[in-house]
């Protein structure tokens, strides 16, 4: 007995003096004090509430909103239940984080890559823009565009370039129309939830990669992360039938999936047609790469095809999507081309410029992260400025460009909150006439934490995954 109890006690000794004990030791306390702290917090908002007479829970998004919302994909009345409010609002939030992050991206690349141009005027524009939007709030600069621009035009409708031909109509009373394609609200639906759930394949990847890998025992994180994976891939299966299959308006949901709207119309199925042609761009790029590194071949045939398919794409683009310019009648009434309204207008056009100018130093730290010598190498060869950057300099600044971008593009997504204080509907401002109305601000915010918490999750996941593509891979 003496011997067993000695072996015990030299045992745990042992163990108390292990530091990976001690390392695992301190993750549970902290995990559990994490724990006990939220079941608190919860359980005295659950008697707080209860003392109001108001128990925590969301049946209140079953009840009819009673107030209008003036702008909406989604087809929405005053008497539709606030489910249908927060989806309108996420909708409309959605639209101007995508839009705001192609545009910001398309802005924030040529600002940096004319920081490098041997133009002086263009130069000193590139740099005036930086340093004069990257130190103005963007509060201010959405008022700015809202009030001193956008809602400064005059009500009679303007038509850019003239009259005859009216590419451009301007109104303060009816809004920005700009040349469009003959999409429906639903179809616009559809493409945006079409995004949502390619977003949704790179965190099922993900997930997917860890489980396949397996879990360390040793290491707490690992665990956690393993069952995280594993719970999330059901989850994620669940959400992508319902993004891309869900059939009708009714029931909690109150859109159709992506596929529904997009086959349901001809310019839909166009699209769907458009998207399947980068998977044979895609192989004939990785084709054509791998000829010209590995065999010091020319890729000239892959490079016509690919040309061929960038042609028909166009095509498509130019002759299958019902393009519309907008048309002045005589009642002052506008029709046809695509709509938008001056909140929406100012919103994503503050968005752009103030992210676009931190994209634009993203871009020239990556391309100063590139020795000179690459610069040399490619003028040696004749390359001109525009095409050494093209073709050696840029291609090579994506690894470091790409982690930032990464922040830039879910800063984008937050900032969208800001529309409330120019009136445009997103999810923010419909969530606060939400909880004004019902007394729940607690649930409202929830929504909105984990809506806005899952979007920027899916940014982050999908960026990463396309900086491990560019990095540079070691034998």
């Amino acid at each position: 007995m003496t011997s067993n109890s000695s072996r015990k006690a030299s045992g745990i000794a042992a163990l108390l003096r292990d530091d990976r004990f001690w390392k695992v030791a301190f993750q549970v306390i902290v995990l559990g004090a994490v724990i006990l702290a939220f079941l608190y917090l919860g359980g005295n908002l659950n008697r707080n509430l209860s003392a109001r007479g108001t128990g925590f829970g969301f049946g209140f998004i079953e009840n009819p909103a009673g107030f209008g919302i003036g702008e909406s994909l989604i087809d929405y009345q005053a008497q539709d239940p606030y489910g249908k409010v927060i989806q309108v609002g996420l909708a409309n939030s959605l639209r101007a984080m995508l839009i705001g992050i192609i545009l910001a991206l398309v802005v924030g690349i040529s600002a940096g890559v004319a920081s490098f141009s041997d133009n002086w005027l263009v130069y000193k524009i590139s740099r005036a823009y930086v340093g004069l939007v990257r130190n103005v709030p963007l509060l201010l600069q959405l008022f700015f565009w809202y009030l001193a621009v956008f809602f400064s035009l005059p009500l009679d409708a303007i038509t850019l370039p003239n009259s005859s031909l009216s590419w451009f109509v301007l109104s303060k009373r009816r809004g920005i129309f700009l040349p469009g394609p003959e999409f429906g609200g639903p179809l616009w639906i559809g493409l945006i939830l079409l995004v949502l759930a390619l977003l949704l394949v790179g965190l099922f990847f993900r997930s997917l990669n860890v489980v396949r890998k397996g879990v360390d025992t040793k290491k707490l994180g690992s665990i956690l992360n393993f069952v995280v994976s594993l719970l999330l891939i059901p989850i994620i299966l669940v959400a992508e039938f319902f993004l891309l299959f869900n059939g009708g308006d009714d029931g909690p949901l109150f859109f159709k999936g992506a596929l529904p709207s997009l086959f349901s119309s001809a310019q839909g199925l166009w699209v769907l047609v458009l998207i399947v042609s980068l998977l044979p761009l895609v192989l004939l790029f990785r084709w054509r790469t791998k000829i010209i590194v590995e065999q010091g071949g020319s890729g000239q045939t892959q490079l016509i095809a690919i040309a061929a398919i960038f042609l028909i794409n166009i095509a498509i683009i130019l002759f299958a999507f019902g393009w519309q310019t907008p048309t002045v009648n005589d009642n002052g009434s506008v029709t046809g081309g695509l709509r938008m309204s001056l909140e929406y207008s100012a919103l994503v056009t503050g968005l752009v410029f103030y992210t676009g100018a931190f994209i634009a130093e993203i871009v020239r730290a990556g391309i100063q992260s590139v020795s000179k010598g690459q610069w040399e190498a490619a003028r040696s060869l004749g390359l001109g400025t525009n095409k050494a950057m093209q073709l050696v300099v840029f291609p090579q600044a994506m690894r470091v460009i790409i982690p930032p971008l990464n922040s830039e593009f879910a800063n984008l997504a937050k900032n969208t909150s800001l529309a409330l204080a120019i009136g445009y509907p997103d999810l923010y401002s419909v969530a606060n006439t939400t909880f004004n109305q019902t007394g729940r601000p607690i649930e409202v915010f929830l929504i909105m934490m984990a809506t806005y918490l899952v979007i920027n999750i899916l940014i982050s996941v999908n960026m990463n995954l396309l900086n491990n593509a560019v990095q540079f891979k070691e034998r």
